[in-house]
């Protein structure tokens, strides 16, 4: 059994008796990805966990969106789906972009083509931290993101997808259990991006690594408020102003690093150094 697993098992014994063994494959650009069986988890905070979070004086932006995580509320995820154990890296991205995918339509959605007729295509994508290779790729928009995903057959996650992949079935506050733990990701007190998979240990439940810290991840849906009960499949709402954001950033406060936080604030044309993405496929 490799490093990996024995690693995964111990995250894993934090938050259940027993868990999945992770079911590992490369998809045909040469990217790990794990398997994400269908099931249902609670997504978002109870009320409960909102005092508890409150208690601990956090930042008054993150108190600001506390509200957009209620309802609790059950979602079932129908139809299982690989995701990319790893967040996308300059490396991988750089593949998208030596193919033509700047250049190619067929990748870009209507919105993504008009912000792209808006740019330089020769100068994307932007310069970002001296774009170490195995570094997430960030500075770049969730357009960039989107056709990104459809060069390689697939598509961002849905909020609910991603939050599913992170917490699982127990839906515990952080992809290893209840606790924060600062070993377990690369956020409060960093100074910059790491390389991918750096904290084996923080592994989600399915093996997904990065989902707290390091880049900020880019999501399918826009930001929009929860149903009051039990939804099936949910994708957000059909358009909006600014697209939803998960998993916090390096640098940030550990609260941000939940998965039922939901970043804010950044529309689809925006980039900077803090946001990233990976991608989903059947």
């Amino acid at each position: 059994m490799d490093m990996f697993l024995l690693l995964l098992l111990e995250a894993a014994s934090t938050v259940a008796p027993a868990q999945p063994m992770a079911q590992v494959r490369i998809d045909p650009q040469g990217i790990e990805q794990v398997w994400v069986p269908p099931g249902s988890f609670l997504m978002g905070s109870d009320e409960a966990t909102i005092r508890e979070l409150m208690a601990l004086d956090p930042p008054r932006f993150v108190v600001g969106e506390f509200a957009s995580e209620q309802p609790q509320h059950e979602v079932q995820v129908t139809t299982g789906y690989w995701i990319d154990r790893r967040e996308v890296t300059n490396k991988t991205f750089q593949m998208f972009v030596g193919a033509g995918g700047y250049r190619d339509e067929d990748y870009w959605s209507e919105a993504g083509r008009d912000w792209l007729s808006k740019q330089t295509v020769g100068e994307l994508p932007r310069p970002c931290l001296g774009n170490v290779p195995e570094h997430p790729v960030a500075s770049v928009t969730w357009y960039e993101a989107e056709a990104y995903a459809r060069w390689r057959g697939g598509r961002l996650p849905t909020e609910a997808e991603w939050e599913y992949a992170a917490r699982g079935p127990t839906s515990p506050n952080y992809p290893w259990g209840n606790e924060f733990d600062a070993g377990r990701c690369n956020l409060a007190g960093s100074t910059g991006l790491k390389p991918v998979g750096s904290y084996l240990s923080g592994a989600s439940w399915v093996g997904a690594l990065d989902m707290a810290g390091n880049a900020m991840e880019w999501v399918q849906d826009w930001l929009g408020v929860y149903a009051a009960g039990a939804v099936t499949d949910p994708g957000g709402p059909a358009s909006g102003k600014v697209k939803v954001e998960k998993g916090g950033w390096w640098g940030a406060p550990f609260i941000v690093a939940r998965p039922a936080y939901r970043h804010f604030e950044d529309p689809p044309e925006y980039a900077d150094a803090h946001i990233g993405f990976r991608v989903i496929t059947p």
